[in-house]
């Protein structure tokens, strides 16, 4: 029996109503897992801050990852097991620094998980956030080596297979910003520089990564939304990364040359679990955020494309703006009906009251 394997995105920093804020597109994550095999998502999806949900059939994949992945560029080999490396950005204060060598050991000691020594960076890595016009989000590091430094240390000494990053997040945040995040109206004022972080370490290294912000508390508000609570819990975003990078897949050149082929250590060599893009039968994200590359190279194969008009998001780019067929519903509880059919080999036009005759091409 073939694996039913389904793509689920949510871009970060672009205000999505169902995945913009503290880990609230998990739910959709854990029913859809329900109906596949197999699910591949990424770190906006899966992470709650202190609140988790492991997922064993689901791919904690970086978004740079999953781009190459959808360009048929890399392939994703799951793991029993990652060797967890944490990084921490000196520019953090040390009872902060303190208070996250503190979640690490509880990860290891409640949890069960491998973690290798933490190392910190050799210079603050002054991370900077930046906000465009229509309220996304990206950001920007000054001292990018010192992160790359940092990595490469961890990976070389220390025998890591997974890099968890800290980093020290300005706290001049524009305060109407924060407050509308906070009572889930507004964009994620984080998640953007938090994909440079991720980007870069994944792209230069070629390893699982994912990131938790360093930040002082909030002061208490009892309004906030309950899309935003799960950052009000603790000191720590770490939890939920170091569990989504316990059993994230590694990624593997795809489509090595046979002379390449027969240069290629043993890890790089194919293997029957590796799983590539044309595995993926499905592909969910919001219909209003359809100019990411994952998508545009997917579209390109058999991949079922699924839209949620439900979930809009400050982006405007619909399927039909980029000429791609997909299939268009409302809600995320629709498109897990559509995902049924799809799996079952039955169209979704099969199940309304009227079906249109056939026509002649």
């Amino acid at each position: 029996m073939i694996p039913y394997t389904v793509m689920l995105i949510v871009p970060t920093g672009i205000g999505a109503a169902i995945g913009g804020y503290a880990g609230d597109a998990l739910p959709t994550a854990k029913a859809i897992s329900q109906v596949c095999d197999r699910l591949i998502t990424h770190p906006n999806v899966m992470n709650g801050a202190q609140l988790y949900w492991n997922l064993p059939n689901t791919l904690y994949t970086e978004g740079y990852a999953l781009d190459q992945f959808a360009a048929g560029h890399w392939n994703l080999r799951p793991v029993h097991q990652n060797k967890i490396g944490l990084l921490i950005d000196s520019g953090t204060e040390p009872d902060l620094i303190a208070r996250h060598l503190q979640a690490a050991d509880a990860a290891r000691a409640t949890l069960g998980l491998t973690l290798t020594d933490y190392v910190l960076t050799d210079e603050p890595l002054n991370v900077g956030i930046q906000t465009a016009e229509s309220g996304a989000t990206w950001g920007t590091i000054g001292n990018p080596d010192s992160l790359l430094r940092a990595a490469d240390k961890l990976i070389n000494q220390a025998g890591a297979t997974a890099i968890a990053v800290v980093a020290r997040f300005p706290e001049d945040l524009p305060e109407n910003a924060l407050h509308d995040y906070r009572h889930g109206q507004g964009v994620d004022p984080l998640a953007g520089a938090e994909a440079v972080i991720s980007h870069l370490i994944v792209r230069h290294f070629k390893i699982p990564c994912a990131h938790a912000p360093a930040l002082s508390p909030l002061e208490l508000d009892i309004g906030i939304s309950p899309k935003s609570a799960a950052e009000e819990l603790g000191h720590t975003f770490l939890p939920c990364v170091l569990v989504g990078l316990s059993r994230a897949p590694q990624f593997v050149q795809a489509n090595l040359m046979e002379t390449n082929l027969r240069q290629a250590n043993s890890f790089d060599r194919p293997q029957l679990t590796d799983i590539h893009r044309n595995q993926v039968n499905a592909l969910v994200l919001p219909e209003s955020a359809c100019g990411g590359s994952a998508l545009l190279h997917l579209s390109q194969t058999s991949t079922q494309i699924i839209t949620v008009r439900e979930n809009t998001s400050r982006m405007q780019v619909t399927p039909e703006d980029l000429g791609i067929r997909s299939i268009s519903v409302n809600s995320y509880l629709e498109a897990i009906g559509v995902l049924v059919a799809h799996r079952s080999g039955i169209s979704p036009a099969a199940l309304s009251p009227k079906i249109d005759r056939i026509r002649c091409l």
